[in-house]
């Protein structure tokens, strides 16, 4: 029993640092102890334990044999956290004595803690990730909500329906966050309605901790203790409180922990009152006026923009502004006129909002886009900041997203990755010369590891369908019906994303009739996989979706074109895992980066997309395909129209011969060069270990006092 205590005690150690969510194994030691609960607790470890009975342990262990696999993945971590042997350590030993201070209103770092909503909170989740792989020294700062964001299921009629959880903090891998005295962490921020209140838990991401607010306190109104409650819902009133949360008791709770930052890296606008706290905080403890303390604290800020439109940066009335910070104003010595000036482009137009994002760039001496073209555009939306510059002096540069290839990669790939990479590539991941290898695999090997993915998708979404029909009550026929769908032998096209308007979900069934031509193609046919979410208050987005979900119901499309319901990160692992194709067609250039198609490259699949965000630096005409010209219409409606055909005609033309044109041994040799060639020249460039690297050697560095240079990646 001594033992026995051992293995559970090591299991809930492991379940507590996110650590495990990239290791394969370790996520596997889980599964196996009993699948269908792993699976039913969607895979919780917490929770998933937590049922376990006490008496069921030693069966389940025994059974598996896994007593010894459990001691070899505690020590491996164990290892991991005491390794001073990182990247971090040689080229940003300036940063431990004073860490980055990461904020981000969300956080995707797995399916279990559900603190997110789509593509910037994985960003923010793969980047606390590749930081702690390299050793950098850095902290996370995010909010804790109670019911996150919606869980997504569609009626009989195929219309969206939300419905929300209540996370449960015994049930997720958090635990109060204590100061250096060993007290829990409690800070207040002053408004001009009352004190606001919140506690702060810590989730350790490998290396990394993440500290997460939390307004759900006895001290507080019942409206602020709901404050936390929903991501990105209520209205603006709720948006700057919990933004004031974010940044202001962000930087209180961050110093409360006994760090005092070297540099504060705004993931986005959302936290930008994080400066004006710390510019309160220099004028108080150094005695500076507010412009010195102002200029100090710019220096040591990152800004990094994701919204390539006007209309997506918050902005709040001055009122509300006043109403919230007017206390914060007042002990930075500043009238009204000069601090609403602060969030204004024009700062004597008493009209004109308060904006987070002009906040930020007025605030900051680092500024970024996430790829070099959203960095073009966010210096054309800014230029009037800088009305003294030309255009291209604005200073925004740009830093392309990447994504953390531990994460994303299917476990079979990174068994292929390990026989031909080397057992290093993990480490030198950034080093073109690593992926030069993969011309050297054998063809058919590489097309067998993706078969296997690819029937891992088909099964997966299979029996995601059938629980959809099950649910509605279709009956055994439809159940049937989506037992079968898909064909491993098809080729296989996936589309997620969060439907808002500018990602044109419905742009390749613009044309239903062709499109039935080239979905039942007697020889080549193609089979489409659709999942996404409309924001709550998007109505357009939700009839995209029905409008998907009746054409699923066509006779003609029926099991060839089908829609997963409630797309997390658990959706998307399995989509960039298993397709044959990773289809993005955004309105030009509104797609600031779009990692998912980073994901999907990593996996073997090839994109097809519009050349936007990140795929407007990676085509090179041998490494996916490309819609359109990288050119934009003036009138939406035939810049529309222009890709559509020209989707179309990529897809008949190009992309469906190269998938059937078979060898005598059924391989698609040229399918497979092409995957090969998107690897070699890709992947060492679109990963989050180059990204957090580049963000040291061109921002943290610089920001901290060091020096920027360039600085080896292996």
């Amino acid at each position: 029993m001594v033992g026995q205590a051992k293995v559970e005690d090591k299991l809930r150690e492991l379940a507590r640092n996110l650590w495990w969510t990239w290791q394969p194994n370790v996520v596997s030691l889980f599964r196996e102890l009993d699948p269908v609960l792993w699976r039913a607790t969607d895979h919780n470890p917490i929770e998933f334990l937590k049922k376990i009975p006490p008496e069921d342990f030693q069966r389940l262990t025994d059974a598996g044999a896994l007593h010894s696999r459990v001691d070899y993945a505690f020590r491996r971590l164990s290892e991991y956290l005491k390794n001073t042997d990182s990247w971090g350590l040689v080229h940003a030993s300036p940063l431990r004595a004073r860490p980055v201070a990461y904020f981000s209103a969300e956080f995707g770092l797995h399916e279990s803690l559900p603190i997110y909503s789509g593509g910037l909170g994985v960003l923010a989740g793969d980047h606390l990730k590749s930081a702690s792989d390299l050793g950098i020294p850095l902290i996370g700062i995010g909010l804790l909500y109670a019911e996150g964001y919606f869980r997504q299921s569609l009626d009989a009629a195929g219309w969206q329906q939300e419905t929300y959880s209540n996370n449960n903090p015994d049930l997720l891998p958090i635990e109060p966050a204590r100061g250096p005295d060993g007290v829990p962490i409690r800070i207040s921020i002053e408004t001009g309605v009352g004190v606001l209140h919140a506690r702060v838990w810590r989730a350790w991401v490998g290396r990394t901790s993440l500290l997460l607010l939390d307004s759900k306190v006895d001290e507080n109104s019942e409206s602020d203790r709901a404050l936390t409650s929903r991501l990105y819902g209520g209205d603006a009133r709720v948006r700057i409180r919990q933004e004031l949360l974010l940044g202001v008791g962000g930087v209180k709770a961050v110093k409360a922990f006994g760090i005092n930052p070297s540099v504060l890296h705004l993931n986005e606008g959302h936290s930008a009152f994080a400066g004006l706290e710390m510019i309160r905080s220099l004028m108080d403890s150094e005695g500076l006026p507010f412009g010195e303390a102002a200029r100090d604290v710019a220096k040591m800020t990152v800004f990094t923009t994701h919204t390539p439109v006007a209309a997506g940066h918050d902005r709040f009335p001055a009122a509300l502004v006043e109403e919230h910070l007017g206390k914060l104003r007042e002990s930075l010595h500043l009238s009204y006129d000069d601090f609403m000036g602060l969030g204004r482009v024009h700062t004597t137009d008493t009209n004109e909002p308060f904006c987070m994002t002009v906040l930020a760039l007025k605030l900051d001496r680092h500024a970024n886009g996430v790829s070099a073209l959203h960095g073009q555009v966010s210096r054309q939306m800014w230029h009037p900041l800088y009305p003294n510059r030309t255009e291209e002096e604005v200073p925004i540069g740009h830093i392309t997203n990447g994504v953390h290839v531990r994460s994303w990669v299917a476990p079979q790939m990174h068994q292929l990755f390990d026989r031909h990479l080397g057992p290093a590539w993990l480490r030198s991941m950034s080093d073109p010369e690593i992926w030069a290898n993969i011309k050297d695999i054998d063809d058919a090997e590489f097309w067998e590891t993706q078969q296997v993915l690819k029937a891992a998708l088909i099964e997966f979404v299979r029996r995601r369908l059938v629980a959809q029909a099950t649910r509605r009550g279709e009956g055994q026929e439809a159940i049937y019906r989506a037992s079968t769908a898909l064909g491993l032998d098809t080729l296989t096209i996936g589309f997620a994303r969060r439907f808002a308007t500018y990602k044109r979900a419905g742009l390749v069934l613009k044309d239903v009739e062709r499109l039935v031509e080239l979905v039942n193609g007697s020889a080549r046919p193609i089979q489409f996989i659709f999942a996404g979410k409309a924001h709550p208050e998007d109505h357009f987005g939700k009839e995209l979706i029905q409008g998907i979900v009746k054409l699923t119901r066509d006779a003609r499309l029926e099991q060839k074109l089908v829609f997963v319901e409630d797309y997390d990160m658990n959706v998307a692992r399995h989509l960039v895992q298993g397709v044959d194709v990773w289809l993005n067609n955004p309105r030009r250039p509104q797609e600031a980066s779009g990692t998912s198609g980073e994901k999907a490259l990593l996996n073997g699949a090839l994109n097809f997309s519009i050349l936007d965000g990140w795929w407007a630096e990676a085509y090179d005409g041998t490494n996916g395909f490309a819609i359109g010209t990288g050119l934009s219409h003036s009138v939406p409606s035939v810049q529309d129209e222009r890709d559509h055909n020209s989707l179309i005609a990529t897809l008949t033309n190009e992309v469906v011969p190269l998938f059937y044109d078979r060898d005598s041994f059924g391989l698609p040799r040229g399918w497979i060069a092409r995957q090969k060639s998107a690897l070699r020249s890709l992947a060492w460039r679109f990963n989050a270990d180059r990204m957090v690297m580049d963000y040291v050697q061109n921002s943290y560095l610089p920001a901290a006092g060091g020096l920027s240079c360039q600085m080896p990646r292996s």
